[in-house]
């Protein structure tokens, strides 16, 4: 499909959704964020059809599009309203569509969310869009799953299950917690699904015609990630402890892999990871267990120090099989109808992924898409491989791997410097790896640090997938064109290095050790010729936000202003009560220590707090607490604070407000 390209109207402030992707300027701040980003794909199962979401300017909509055909546009949402719309399912045959629009996705049992400020909250509503027809809703909830024959959806709704055939939906159970990770069993009969307790979770089955609801071996501690066996009869889980307080890296046993009668629900032990590395259990963004047509069971397993695919024989356990072998992280991987892996993975290029495919039963991978930038999130529709595809110029978007060909329109960012993959080393000797964004102009160049939140997060070399990142990267980008020098560090803790990386001793509330990275980062901008070297400022959020507060109140001296999006700045929590008082009393003090107000009296340089006060990830109480003790002391702080938004801004506008802000602050202190 070939790239459209037209001029934006920067008159408007939103745009309408049938409009074509547009190109925009780097030094225009509007025009860059309104570019479309596509999320939420999905895949049918029996035929080439593929959906997903395109956000324009805050204006989200869904698109479809066969493989080799032009893309459709099936809903018409115009206006920067802040409503979500995510959980993408189409039928096996791909006419019907299902999707959510309302609510967090996040948290989509929460509150629901009214970014917009509307007089009254809008609800979460299920949508059903028979092929070439309206959307209709059919019901409160989320997470739509289609029966195998397509006529049935089941869906959820803060622990009740609920199932659509035409008419209006009927409630067919209820659950002490939240459901997860909704499906359908072969023969229609049954859901399978996690029940999310506090602190713990149980995998069950529910019975739809006899109303009977059967629970897999409950254990403590969270069963998840359910897999069915190909016929049904069996059902295969990942059972899994989090260590006390102070646990040693190579305890445990903490994770197992159950196999369970699927009419009893008695379970037994397949495999148990052994102490050492990878026993801890950690899994991937995507779904992290599969089985297989020949009898194996695919999870991830960091035994070797990276997070890779293994395989073991689902009725006789043994060894598993490593499957990616290699010094490199699978991100997501999935298993095909012909038993073969696909995962996305930074193989080749630490910072970039590409799609990758290795047999079920072991060989050699074969790297599968051969772009310049990166591919995330694996599908399938009806055989053919696709996914989300992203580079320094092109903002997301759906492509089939092969050949990388779009499968709607393709927006590009006029102007946009390729990041430079740089490292360097902190002072403790760990490798930290960045992405500069080069300051355009002649002459030395004000610089700033970025620090993405999570932190397991790792930013790639162009746009990212995620709309968050996407919006940091755009920000980065136009930072760059007004002549800043940005440098987007990958700090220990992050992912896409190795567990000894991402669980690199002292990180977070036991003594921030991933901020030497990000000092590392500032004098290595420090050091570099055209760099002003007395203008250096930092910006982030979330986690991101925690290490800008982190690093002004540490050291004033080197970063002369910061923007703190949404950050924590007390990290002092409970703690695990297994240990003793004393050792309670000197990890309450490690938290103190590592949280920006346990440095705040060495606190010198002006800051920018931006914070929406209904954020479901960091309370806004953190940002309320800072900007007391700020004024208390007469530290220089600026404020900008979002009624009613949430932790990933979901109205464009308030991101637009937010980054013109944060411009103009450091304009004022920087240049």
């Amino acid at each position: 499909m070939k790239m459209i390209r037209i001029t934006l109207n920067l008159s408007c402030a939103t745009m309408l959704a049938s409009a074509a992707p547009a190109l925009a300027q780097t030094n225009d701040l509007a025009a860059a964020l309104a570019l479309p980003t596509a999320s939420q794909m999905a895949g049918a199962r029996d035929v080439p059809r593929f959906a997903w979401v395109e956000n324009r300017a805050g204006a989200r909509n869904l698109w479809v599009a066969d493989a080799g055909q032009q893309a459709r546009q099936v809903t018409g949402y115009a206006e920067d309203d802040g409503m979500m719309l995510y959980d993408v399912a189409l039928s096996p045959d791909g006419k019907r569509i299902a999707f959510v629009r309302g609510g967090d996705d996040e948290f989509p049992d929460g509150k629901i969310p009214n970014t917009a400020s509307l007089p009254f909250t809008p609800n979460q509503q299920l949508f059903l869009a028979e092929d070439g027809q309206s959307p209709v809703a059919i019901g409160e909830g989320h997470m739509p799953a289609f029966s195998p024959d397509g006529q049935r959806i089941a869906f959820t709704r803060r622990g009740e299950i609920w199932v659509w055939a035409g008419g209006k939906a009927a409630r067919i159970g209820a659950v002490g917690g939240g459901v997860s990770d909704l499906k359908w069993t072969p023969d229609g009969r049954k859901l399978l699904f996690v029940d999310n307790r506090d602190g713990h979770g149980f995998v069950a089955l529910l019975d739809v015609d006899a109303g009977k609801l059967t629970y897999m071996d409950p254990a403590l501690g969270y069963s998840a990630e359910p897999a069915l066996s190909p016929d049904g009869s069996q059902v295969a889980y990942i059972q899994y402890l989090d260590p006390p307080a102070g646990a040693a890296g190579d305890g445990g046993p903490y994770w197992s892999i159950r196999v369970a009668d699927a009419a009893t629900g008695k379970a037994r032990t397949l495999w148990s990871a052994p102490k050492g590395m990878g026993g801890r259990y950690y899994g991937t963004r995507q779904h992290n267990l599969y089985w297989s047509k020949a009898g194996q069971l695919l999870f991830p397993w960091e035994r070797t120090g990276f997070l890779h695919v293994y395989a073991i024989d689902a009725a006789r356990g043994g060894e598993p099989r490593e499957l990616t072998p290699g010094k490199f992280e699978v991100e997501t991987f999935i298993l095909g109808a012909d038993d073969v892996v696909t995962f996305a993975a930074n193989a080749d290029e630490a910072d970039r992924r590409h799609f990758w495919q290795v047999p079920a039963g072991g060989g050699a991978a074969k790297r599968v898409t051969q772009g310049k930038g990166s591919e995330s999130l694996p599908l399938f529709g009806g055989g053919q491989l696709a996914g989300i595809a992203a580079d320094a110029g092109h903002t997301a978007h759906p492509v089939l791997a092969r050949g990388l060909a779009p499968l709607g329109g393709v927006a590009e960012l006029k102007g946009a410097i390729t990041p430079e993959a740089v490292t360097y080393t902190a002072e403790d000797g760990v490798t930290v790896h960045a992405q500069l964004f080069r300051g355009q102009g002649k002459g030395k160049h004000p610089a700033l640090i970025f620090v993405h939140g999570g932190p397991r997060r790792q930013m790639v070399l162009g746009f990212h997938h995620a709309q968050y990142y996407s919006n940091a990267y755009v920000m980065n980008q136009v930072l760059a064109a007004k002549g800043y020098t940005v440098l987007s560090v990958n700090y220990r803790s992050g992912t896409g290095y190795g567990q000894a990386f991402r669980d690199a001793p002292g990180i977070a509330r036991d003594g921030a050790t991933e901020y030497r990275d990000v000092l590392a980062g500032g004098r290595w901008l420090a050091a570099q010729k055209d760099v002003e070297s007395d203008r250096i400022g930092i910006w982030g959020g979330s986690w991101g936000g925690y290490l800008t507060a982190l690093a002004l109140a540490r050291n004033s001296d080197l970063f002369k202003a910061g923007a703190d999006f949404h950050g924590v700045h007390t990290l002092l929590r409970n703690v695990d009560t297994s240990v003793s008082p004393d050792q309670q009393a000197a990890m309450r003090q490690k938290q103190w220590e590592s949280s920006p107000m346990g440095s705040i009296a060495t606190w010198r340089s002006p800051v920018l707090l931006v914070h929406g006060d209904d954020d479901r990830n960091v309370d806004f109480a953190q940002s309320l607490l800072l900007a007391r003790e700020l004024a208390a002391r007469g530290i220089p702080h600026e404020e900008l604070v979002f009624p009613n938004e949430r932790h990933e801004f979901f109205r464009n506008a308030d991101w637009l407000a937010a980054y013109g802000r944060t411009i103009s602050f450091f304009d004022a202190h920087l240049k």
